[in-house]
């Protein structure tokens, strides 16, 4: 389930950030199987051009494997493991939240410094 959700942000990323391994690639989408092509937020994260895109794929396909877990029987042996992965995707969630803030920040800041520059060296 969660293999997914993180399969596919990884091939987004690959996207986003220019990485070309097709080994890397090949190894991701035989990961997601059918789920590289059906459709819902895991394929579209494997079409994402940017990390404003990617980031509100990855966070509905969260959405959806939380209402996979959810109708999971309680009796499932599969249930605990579920479980374990939910937290995974959650940690996975908010650090791409944090990195995502970090590059904006680093966005504004440049322009901060650039600003500095001009006032040091007026022209």
């Amino acid at each position: 389930m969660a293999c997914h959700e993180i399969a596919g942000l990884r091939l987004g990323l690959m996207n986003v950030l220019g990485i070309e391994d097709p080994k890397e690639k090949q190894h991701e989408l035989s990961e997601l199987g059918k789920a590289a092509s059906a459709p819902g937020p895991v394929s579209q994260m494997l079409k994402a051009e940017n990390v404003k895109d990617l980031k509100r794929f990855f966070e509905s396909s969260l959405t959806v494997l939380a209402e996979k877990v959810s109708k999971t029987p309680s009796n499932d042996p599969k249930l605990g493991y579920y479980r374990s992965l939910m937290i995974t995707t959650k940690k996975v969630e908010m650090e791409l939240s944090r990195l995502t803030n970090d590059f904006e920040r680093f966005y504004r800041d440049l322009e901060e410094i650039h600003d500095y520059i001009h006032e040091i060296f007026p022209g």
